[in-house]
């Protein structure tokens, strides 16, 4: 079995753009930032058959012990479309049972149904909203991941108060 130390980091292709930029606060040594990418892990080509680009998805997840998920109306809609690569993508997420962050795009703190596929919400999975900000993202990785099973009445989308936020300096 490999070692699960990998952030999955997952979006609609519409917002690919935002995952480029967590990869430059990864790669910008003044952002206290950083992630180990799943994605870099059984590369397909674009050419690619969809089962063969699916079958390397779930051995990517199948690699990661977190999910970072760029929240938007693009990810509420192909990751509740039961067709597109983001609603395979979510599928197994539920099936491994991986911690959700969902990095609202629109910088919102607090929870936004509007961006949340709706497989979750139905499955009251437990997730927590956060801001598209490097800070508030890193700290749901480091805090909110490791808890992530440990209780059971973890249920459904959660987000952090503002003093969190503040003590972030954000």
């Amino acid at each position: 079995m490999s070692y699960r130390n990998k952030t999955y980091v997952a979006f609609a292709s519409e917002d690919i753009h935002l995952y480029r930029l967590m990869e430059a606060w990864r790669d910008n040594k003044n952002i206290d930032f950083n992630f180990y990418d799943a994605h870099d892990l059984f590369k397909a080509r674009d050419s690619s058959k969809p089962e063969t680009i699916k079958s390397r998805l779930r051995e990517r997840l199948y690699n990661a012990k977190q999910v970072v998920l760029i929240g938007s109306s693009h990810c509420k809609k192909k990751g509740g479309d039961g067709v597109s690569f983001l609603a395979h993508e979510i599928k197994v997420i539920q099936e491994l049972n991986l911690p959700i962050v969902v990095a609202n795009h629109d910088s919102d703190r607090y929870i936004d149904r509007n961006f949340i596929p709706q497989p979750l919400l139905d499955a009251n999975y437990y997730t927590i909203s956060v801001s598209f900000q490097p800070k508030i993202i890193q700290f749901a990785l480091d805090e909110y991941c490791p808890v992530f099973s440990s209780g059971a009445n973890n249920k459904g989308p959660h987000y952090y108060e503002p003093h969190i936020y503040n003590g972030l300096g954000l």
